[in-house]
C-alpha cells in the first residue's frame, strides 16, 4: 500500500529535474541574449551551492559515526581508509599520464599571445595560492572540536567523525542510545536536504547564466582545442579506465551506474560543482547496498584525495601554459612539475574554481615563469571545471562500489535490483523508512558480524 505515496513522491522530483533541465537552457538563453544581466544573477547560482555546502559536515559526521561506531573491529575502518587511499593513488597517477599523452600529441596553447590583461589574471589566481604539505596536515585538525561543522572543511569533519565513531565503539552498548539519536539526526538533515533541493532550478539557472554572461563566444572560440580535448579525454578516463575497472572486479555494468546517479550528473553540471551532490551521492551508495563504514569513509575521502579529474586538467593546463608561453616543457619537466601539483592539489577536487587556483600556484612554487600564462585559461575555466567535477564524481561512485567489493561489504543482489530500477530511491527522504522497524534493536546482536546493510524486503 505504499507504492502509490513512493510513486507520487517519485513523480514530483521527476518534474523538479525536468525544471532544471529547462533552468539550464534559459540561462544559456540569458546569458548570450544580455550579458550584463546574467552577470548579475550569479549570486542566485553561489546561494544555491552555499545552501547544500551548509548540509554536508552533518551529513559526513552522522553517516562517519553510525558507520564506524557499529563496527566491532577498529581495524576493519582502517583496511577500509588504507585501501580507499591507495586507490586514490594509483588512479590519479594513471589519469596524470593520460593527460601528458593527450597534451602532448594535441599541443595545446600554440600560437597564442599573451595580453597585459590575462597576464594580470594570471597572478591574480597564483595569490596565496601554494600551501605546504605541512600547513596541509596541520588544518587538518580544526580549532575546537564544533568549529569542523562551523567552516565547513571536510577533512576536519572526517578527523572530528572518526575520533567520535572510535569512541563510541569503545562504549560498547552504552553508546547504542547515542547512535540511535544519531540515526534520528541524519534523517532529519537528510530531509532538510530534500527541501533545498526544490531550489535547484533557480540555482542553475542563475549559475549557468552568470557563466555564459562572464565569458561569451569569443573566449570559447579561441581556446576550443584544449577545451574540446579535455572533455574528450576525460569521457575516454571514465568509459576506458574506470568502466573497464568497474566491470572486472565488481561485475558492474559503468553505464548502469552512471544511468542511476544522472539527476547527480545534471546538479553538478548545473553548479560546475561535485560537491554540490556529495551529500546525494552517500545517501545513493548506502542505498545500492554499500556498507555504511565503506561509504562513509570511502566518499568524503575521496573528495579530497580522488584527483582523476583535476590531474587531467592540471597536467594539460600546464603543457597549454607553456606552449602558450613559447617555453615547452621537457617530459622530465613535465613529469616533476604536475607530480608537484597533484601533491599540492588535496581538497580541491570538489570546490569550484579551485583547481585553476592549483594551477597557478603549483607553476608559482615550481616555475614562476609561467604563472602570468594561466591568465589565458580563465575564460574557459569554468566550462572546464565542468568536466573537472564530473570526472571527480564519477571517480567516487565508482571508488565506493570497488571498495565495498574488495572488502566484501556490498550486498551484490541488492545492488542489482537498484541499478535494474526494481528498488527505487526514495527522493524524499533519501533514506529507507521503510526497512523493519525491529533493526535497531538487533543492532548490538549483529555488531559481531560482518557490518552490511540489510536488504529492503518488499
Amino acid at each position: 500500500m505504499a507504492t502509490a505515496p513512493a510513486a507520487a513522491r517519485r513523480d514530483r522530483t521527476h518534474y523538479l529535474y525536468l525544471a532544471v533541465i529547462g533552468a539550464v537552457a534559459l540561462g544559456v538563453i540569458v546569458g548570450f541574449a544580455a550579458p550584463g544581466v546574467a552577470v548579475e544573477l550569479k549570486p542566485i547560482g553561489t546561494g544555491f551551492v552555499n545552501l547544500i555546502k551548509m548540509m554536508i559536515s552533518p551529513i559526513i559526521f552522522c553517516t562517519i559515526v553510525l558507520g564506524v561506531g557499529s563496527v566491532r573491529k577498529a581495524a576493519k575502518v582502517g583496511a577500509v581508509g588504507g585501501l580507499a587511499l591507495g586507490y586514490f593513488l594509483v588512479m590519479s597517477t594513471v589519469a596524470l599520464a593520460i593527460g601528458l599523452i593527450v597534451g602532448n600529441v594535441l599541443d595545446p596553447g600554440h600560437g597564442l599571445q599573451l595580453t597585459d590583461a590575462a597576464r594580470a589574471a594570471g597572478e591574480k589566481q597564483a595569490e596565496g595560492a601554494g600551501e605546504g604539505t605541512v600547513d596541509f596536515l596541520l588544518g587538518v585538525i580544526p580549532t575546537t572540536l564544533v568549529s569542523a561543522f562551523t567552516e565547513g572543511e571536510v577533512l576536519q569533519t572526517l578527523l572530528v567523525a572518526l575520533l567520535a565513531g572510535f569512541a563510541l565503539q569503545a562504549m560498547g552498548s552504552a553508546g547504542e542510545p547515542i547512535l540511535r539519536g544519531i540515526g534520528h539526526i541524519q534523517k532529519l538533515v537528510f530531509r532538510i536536504l530534500a527541501m533545498i533541493m526544490w531550489a535547484a532550478p533557480v540555482g542553475a539557472f542563475g549559475a549557468i547564466a552568470a557563466v555564459v554572461g562572464e565569458t561569451g563566444v569569443d573566449a570559447l572560440k579561441s581556446l576550443a582545442v584544449i577545451m574540446i580535448g579535455f572533455y574528450v579525454t576525460c569521457a575516454l578516463f571514465v568509459v576506458l579506465v574506470l568502466g573497464t575497472l568497474l566491470k572486472a572486479v565488481a561485475g558492474v555494468n559503468l553505464f548502469s551506474l552512471l544511468k542511476y546517479l544522472g539527476r547527480e550528473f545534471l546538479l553538478i553540471l548545473s553548479t560546475s560543482s561535485s560537491e554540490s551532490a556529495l551529500p546525494r551521492l552517500i545517501a545513493k551508495m548506502e542505498h545500492l547496498g554499500v556498507s555504511k563504514p565503506v561509504v562513509g569513509i570511502t566518499v568524503p575521502t575521496g573528495y579530497s584525495f580522488n584527483l582523476d579529474g583535476t590531474a587531467i586538467y592540471l597536467t594539460m593546463g600546464s603543457l597549454f601554459v607553456a606552449e602558450a608561453m613559447g617555453t615547452p616543457l621537457s617530459v622530465g619537466e613535465q613529469i616533476s612539475l604536475l607530480v608537484f601539483m597533484i601533491i599540492a592539489s588535496k581538497g580541491a577536487a570538489g570546490v569550484t574554481g579551485a583547481g585553476l587556483a592549483t594551477l597557478a600556484g603549483g607553476l608559482q612554487s615550481h616555475k614562476p615563469a609561467l604563472v602570468d600564462g594561466v591568465g589565458l585559461i580563465v575564460g574557459i575555466d569554468r566550462f572546464m571545471s565542468e568536466a573537472r567535477a564530473l570526472t571527480n564524481f564519477a571517480g567516487n561512485a565508482v571508488a565506493t562500489v570497488l571498495v565495498g567489493t574488495w572488502t566484501k561489504e556490498i550486498d551484490k543482489e541488492r545492488a542489482a535490483e537498484v541499478l535494474a530500477g526494481r528498488i527505487p530511491f526514495d527522493e524524499a527522504t533519501f533514506v529507507d523508512d521503510h526497512a523493519p522497524a525491529a533493526a535497531p534493536a538487533e543492532v548490538p546482536e549483529q555488531r559481531d558480524e560482518t557490518h552490511r546493510e540489510p536488504a529492503v524486503k518488499v
